[in-house]
């Protein structure tokens, strides 16, 4: 059970980031109202906060993230942004999240 609340977390969290990330770029980029950009700010400092409810150390745990939200950005911008990944963009994406696995889900020793 702790794989899944960490991978939860580290989904919750990508969501945070990339939806806060995007509802920012539409209002600066796209032109939309300046709620946008509010809404988008509180959903970032969100992401800050979910991602310390994982109990990795801080290091480990932003490495990883990185893989995951590799992965979650090709799915949102394949899913809300129209955008189709090609074999290059599943393979990159599938090598950075078996990384990211081997990182956080490993035993250790110490």
């Amino acid at each position: 059970m702790d794989v899944i609340r960490s991978l939860a977390i580290f989904v919750l969290a990508g969501l945070c980031e990339i939806g806060g990330g995007y509802l920012m770029w539409l209002w600066l980029k796209e032109g939309k109202p300046l709620w946008y950009g509010l809404i988008g700010a509180v959903i970032l400092a969100a992401y800050g906060v979910v991602a310390t409810w994982q109990t990795a150390n801080f290091g480990r745990v932003y490495a990883t993230y990185g893989g995951v939200f590799i992965v979650l950005a090709l799915l949102w911008a394949w899913k809300i942004d129209g955008f189709k990944p090609d074999k290059w963009d599943v393979i990159g994406a599938s090598i950075a999240l078996i990384g990211a696995s081997i990182i956080i889900y490993m035993p250790r020793n110490a």
